[in-house]
């Protein structure tokens, strides 16, 4: 629980003091894209490993 306020912080900080609206709003539109994309990652890759997915081709 202590990694996730820290990430919540550290997301925070990053978008506190901008001056550009438009910058700022894309950022973070780009931001929580990235963190869709990984979890979908992760996702994808513990299914693979739960249904006994074989990783190499040999």
């Amino acid at each position: 629980m202590g990694n996730l306020l820290l990430i919540k912080e550290i997301y925070i900080e990053a978008f506190r003091n901008w001056k550009s609206y438009i910058l700022e709003h894309y950022f973070k539109v780009f931001s929580w894209a990235c963190f869709i994309l990984i979890a979908l990652a992760l996702y994808a890759l513990i299914f693979r490993i739960s249904t006994g997915f074989s990783f190499s081709n040999l």
